[in-house]
């Protein structure tokens, strides 16, 4: 067996950029084709050049899907630590190449944001609109998804910040988490509403059920969160709810029928201050969380980043939810 020196050793010579590639793309998109797809090249290539880093390394970086030869379900904690890696060396070589770009060339900066749906609507548009202010020629794209799929794909180098939940360890490996605010469920629905029309009394939450539901869609916090609170109270989640992750949707929906959106405040925060919406008075107390700033622990400092970091702090602050004193936390 080689000693650790002669694999260091082996390592240097043997591996090509184009094994770092390949592990990147199968990271993101954990699946063989589309990988290949991205790199172009034939799903075989990609499968060889893996299975080459893997001998180099001498341990298995992909844990392939067991329900077909395409699929990944995600990479082995040597991978893990090796992506990190390759992600930085990926990164310092793009900046290089923009570093001895000739100076007429016109460097693009990009932004990547990942926002909850449920997040987004309260904290984004401030924030984004600032920004522009600030690096008018600057790419973002902002993508909405749920929590795991997120970090995901900020852990694997494809998003520069999440705003975001915090999820189980298992998957805050290598991410730092910088609390935002905290928000509650609420039960909101259309001004006019048969329960929102008796305003000087509290509405039953059995009351509620008599009612169509618009609802967070199953493995997300959101969905947990209402489920618990139903539970607590001897009660379950009709199966008739209506399900979605897309908050325009469920505001349209409620607006235009006697349906019931069970969401964080965040996402229903603008209709509920200009009277289009109307929150019901259930107490939802317990069903707090937190909502915060994640980034990759060994990501290099971005002034960019930076930046739109200190504006969603900011748009946090503006909604009069953001703690006294801001922490980061690290996951080990």
């Amino acid at each position: 067996m080689k000693n650790p020196t002669e694999l260091r050793q082996d390592f240097l010579r043997n591996v090509q950029l184009r094994h770092l590639r390949c592990l990147v793309a199968v990271a993101q998109e954990r699946h063989l084709a589309r990988a290949a797809g991205r790199l172009a090249l034939s799903q075989p290539a990609v499968s060889k050049t893996l299975s080459e880093l893997e001998s180099i390394v001498g341990t298995r970086l992909v844990e392939r899907s067991k329900a077909g030869r395409r699929g990944v379900q995600g990479l082995t904690p040597a991978g893990e630590q090796l992506l990190t890696h390759a992600l930085r060396v990926l990164e310092a070589l793009d900046a290089s190449a923009q570093a001895v770009a000739p100076a007429s060339g016109e460097r693009v900066e990009r932004l990547r944001i990942g926002a909850l749906p449920s997040v987004a609507p309260a904290l984004l548009p401030a924030a984004l609109a600032r920004l522009r202010d600030g690096w008018p020629s600057v790419q973002i794209t902002v993508k909405s998804a749920a929590n795991a799929v997120l970090l995901d794909e900020l852990r694997a180098g494809e998003l520069d910040l999440v705003v975001g939940r915090m999820s189980d360890p298992r998957l805050m490996g290598g991410l730092s988490f910088e609390l935002l605010h905290t928000e509650p469920l609420v039960f909101a629905v259309r001004a006019g509403h048969p329960l929102a029309l008796a305003a000087l009394k509290a509405a039953t939450v059995q009351a509620v059920l008599a009612y169509p539901l618009v609802v967070y869609g199953e493995g997300t916090i959101p969905r947990h969160n209402t489920e618990s609170f139903l539970s607590a109270r001897g009660l379950v989640l009709p199966t008739n709810a209506l399900q979605t992750l897309d908050v325009a949707v469920a505001r349209a929906l409620v607006a235009v029928s006697d349906a019931v959106w069970i969401t964080p405040l965040g996402a229903a925060r603008g209709e509920l201050s200009d009277g289009r919406l109307v929150r019901l008075r259930i107490d939802t107390a317990g069903t707090e969380e937190p909502v915060g700033l994640l980034q990759r622990s060994d990501a290099e400092p971005s002034a960019l980043r930076g930046a739109m970091a200190a504006l969603l702090r900011e748009a946090a602050k503006q909604q009069g939810a953001l703690p006294p004193k801001r922490k980061a936390r690290r996951s080990p």
